[in-house]
């Protein structure tokens, strides 16, 4: 963007008047994805997104308005619109087709080359394998905002995921397998990072998908009821994520729907839980260098030592609550409105050794990977699946199970935190709220949780 462009795009904000706040907000993207499914590839997609969206704040009201395209003509016509619904006194840019915004870089060729080798390697190694599904996205994206004080934040960021899904059946019985991997980075640099977290090659990545699937053709089912679940660290911070860390966004809190209104400074976990959300880690798929209304991304400390210091906000929360800025303003494109939403939430590692927390559970449950689940975000209420299980019996573990359900309450599960173990394993996802999905990391060290309630097999009823 030229600065001449940028200056005038500034001016104009500064002397919007009659409102409590303004925004500008300017995206350009681009995208390749490539999915390979039965031995052929089954969809080659690419996409450019360009557009503005301009955002005005008075009173307990919002305008919003969005336009396709960088150019002028695209951000006058956001802003006329802006200023009609409004009563906004705001003069509105002269000029017409100049790009306020160059259009994202052109993005490499996904190689894919070594699709069809791999699906036959694990065809040939497998007699029970019946589908393989390679899935390969990379996307990049510059993001500007232009704020009514006069100042201006820029962020270009790239994605890169690569995700594995098998369909195995023995005897008539089918059973899945699943591993994904995403990085802040692109391609190149996103397989490095695999290196770096013990994922290695796309070969690593696919086979922990098929053993994965292979064990649940072998697991028992999961027998029922009251138990201590050992949560490893590759299960994923799902739990921390849907069932708490939602209920630790301001808007949600604001409207009355979270377990953690009116909670701060107050014990809502174990002492030994601590719980950050933070945008600044290197790499990861929920980092930024700015949110999506040009905060600094930061590391916020959500529990510490069992105490609630803070919510995630955006600048309307904020402002709401009289709360500081957290930089969790988010958005999945220029036609969305910014929302506080988590970037990188993890619980911080403990002192606890696994073969510890393995002795100490006694019996239980061992969780290695979770799967989906639902959560009442004005509760806390959850139930997840379990896609990787484990009988754990005398303290060793045994047998695995399928068919497990982890039934509880968030803020209550966070009470029941026995032991945290010192390894932190990060996950990567998509997270959907509100109609937007924006990327994120969740991640924990293992916790020994107590009372959480199983659901699989009753065994009074084998």
């Amino acid at each position: 963007m030229g600065s001449s462009n940028l200056d005038g795009i500034r001016e104009i904000f500064s002397c919007v008047k009659g409102v409590d706040y303004a925004d500008l907000y300017m995206q350009s993207g681009a995208s390749h994805s490539v999915m390979y499914e039965d031995g052929r590839m089954d969809t080659l997609s690419s996409s450019v997104s360009d557009g503005v969206g301009v955002r005005v704040l008075k009173d307990e009201c919002t305008a919003y308005a969005h336009a396709m395209g960088t150019a002028l003509s695209s951000a006058r016509a956001a802003m006329e619109e802006v200023r009609d619904m409004s009563g906004a006194i705001m003069a509105l840019p002269d000029g017409g087709d100049e790009r306020l915004m160059e259009r994202a870089a052109s993005l490499p060729a996904l190689d894919v080359g070594f699709f069809h080798d791999l699906d036959a390697k694990l065809r040939g190694e497998c007699k029970y394998l019946r589908q393989v599904t390679f899935r390969y996205r990379t996307s990049w994206k510059s993001v500007l905002v232009v704020r009514g004080d006069g100042e201006a934040a820029r962020d270009d960021r790239a994605y890169t995921t690569f995700a594995v899904s098998v369909v195995l059946e023995r005897g008539g019985e089918l059973e899945t397998g699943y591993e994904a991997r995403s990085f802040e980075r692109m391609p190149d640099d996103f397989w490095r990072a695999c290196g770096e977290d013990g994922s290695g090659t796309a070969e690593r990545i696919a086979r922990t998908a098929l053993s994965r699937g292979l064990l649940m053709l072998d697991a028992l089912p999961c027998p029922a009821g009251v138990m201590t679940v050992l949560m490893d660290g590759t299960a994923g911070g799902t739990m921390i994520h849907e069932a708490c860390g939602h209920g630790l966004e301001a808007d949600i809190v604001q409207k009355d729907f979270s377990a953690f209104r009116d909670k701060i400074g107050h014990e809502v976990a174990a002492p030994i839980v601590t719980i950050v959300d933070d945008a600044t880690l290197p790499g990861m798929y929920g980092s930024y260098l700015c949110d999506d209304e040009g905060t600094p991304a930061g590391r916020t400390v959500l529990v510490e030592n069992g105490v609630l210091e803070s919510y995630m906000t955006d600048i309307l929360s904020a402002r709401r609550g009289g709360l500081p800025r957290t930089g969790n303003g988010r958005r999945e494109s220029y036609r969305h409105m910014p929302l506080p939403r988590m970037s990188n939430t993890f619980v911080v590692p403990g002192e606890s050794e696994y073969g510890e927390m393995l002795e100490a559970m006694g019996e239980g449950i061992l969780v290695k990977k979770m799967g989906g689940g639902e959560v009442n975000p004005t509760s806390g209420d959850f139930v997840f699946h379990v896609s990787e299980g484990y009988l754990v019996r005398g303290g060793k573990i045994g047998s695995p199970v399928k068919g497990a359900i982890l039934t509880g309450n968030g803020p209550q599960a966070l009470w029941n935190i026995a032991a945290v173990g010192r390894k932190l394993i990060l996950d990567p996802g998509v997270c959907g709220k509100s109609g937007q999905g924006v990327p994120v990391t969740d991640g924990q060290p293992a916790l020994l949780i107590k009372n959480l309630t199983v659901g699989g097999v009753d065994a009074g009823n084998g």
